[in-house]
C-alpha cells in the first residue's frame, strides 16, 4: 500500500448535441490511451444514465498531480477536446482524496 496521497479526478461536460457521439468518443478515448502512455493512469469515461450528452471521465489513483494534470492539459489540446463542449460550457475539474 502507498503512503503518497492519492488523488481522484472526476471531469464532467457536456458534449455539443451538434457533433457525432462516436466521434466524440472515439477522440476522448484516444486522448485518454495517450495519457495513460504518458502517465500510467488509466481513465474511465461514462455518460449521465438519462442525459447521454453529459459525460464523465475518471482517472483515480494519481500520485504526482503536478505531473498528471500537466499531461492532462497537454493531451486534451492536443486531441481539440474542447471542440466537443457545449457552447459556454466547460470542463469542470474535481478533485477528490481519502478521508483522514
Amino acid at each position: 500500500m502507498s503512503t503518497e496521497t492519492e488523488i481522484h479526478y472526476y471531469i464532467y461536460y457536456r458534449i455539443r448535441n451538434t457533433i457525432d457521439a462516436d466521434d466524440a468518443q472515439a477522440s476522448v478515448r484516444a486522448m485518454q490511451a495517450a495519457l495513460a502512455k504518458r502517465t500510467g493512469v488509466t481513465g474511465r469515461l461514462l455518460q449521465r444514465a438519462h442525459d447521454t450528452m453529459t459525460w464523465m471521465e475518471i482517472y483515480e489513483g494519481v500520485t504526482d498531480p503536478t505531473a498528471f494534470e500537466a499531461a492532462l492539459r497537454a493531451e486534451t489540446e492536443s486531441h481539440r477536446l474542447d471542440a466537443l463542449v457545449d457552447a459556454g460550457g466547460v470542463r469542470h475539474i474535481e478533485r477528490f482524496s481519502e478521508c483522514a
